[in-house]
């Protein structure tokens, strides 16, 4: 059985947006950034690590799991993959923190990334430079499947995930 679960989180760009750190990614709830926030590439988030549903923190905290997380703006998309650690903390009420190394924290989202900051597509960054609004879907696949977790509450084989997924919703 595959587990698959999902956390959509919503953000915008800012001028200061420079996107140059070379381990981690950031996304963060704070409204404001500073130059020296170069892993940042989201602020005004609508949600930390420590919103994420309980399934989704249940998946993340698994160490064989892949974490899959989508970026896009205005049909602009950039793919980061990463791992979840049965070390996650995920209490942070601010930020969410893709590293590519194993440091972990409160704010750790995923480990082992193949992206940072600086990694990701420029056309995307200069969006978000410009204050554009950034949809970021996290996905999280583990092929043991859930412990006390219905099957129904995971997407089925043929499930599509609709694109324009809270473009209403945007802060």
């Amino acid at each position: 059985m595959v587990w698959i679960e999902s956390e959509i989180v919503l953000a915008k760009g800012h001028p200061n947006i420079t996107a140059r750190h070379k381990s981690t990614l950031e996304i963060t709830k704070d409204n404001f950034l500073s130059k020296r926030g170069n892993c940042i590439i989201g602020i005004n988030a609508n949600k930390s690590v420590k919103d994420f549903n309980k399934n989704f923190k249940d998946i993340l905290k698994k160490d064989n799991t892949i974490v899959i997380i989508l970026l896009n703006i205005e049909n602009i998309f950039d793919i980061v993959i990463g791992k979840g650690s049965s070390r996650l903390i995920l209490s942070n009420e601010k930020s969410i923190v893709i590293r590519k190394s194993n440091f972990i924290d409160n704010r750790t989202a995923a480990i082992s990334a193949n992206k940072s900051a600086i990694d990701i597509d420029r056309k995307i960054i200069n969006m978000l430079k410009k204050g554009g609004r950034l949809k970021v879907l996290f996905i999280g696949i583990n092929e043991m499947g859930p412990e006390g977790i219905e099957p129904s509450s995971s997407p089925r084989e043929g499930d599509v995930i609709p694109l324009d997924y809270g473009q209403d919703k945007l802060i």
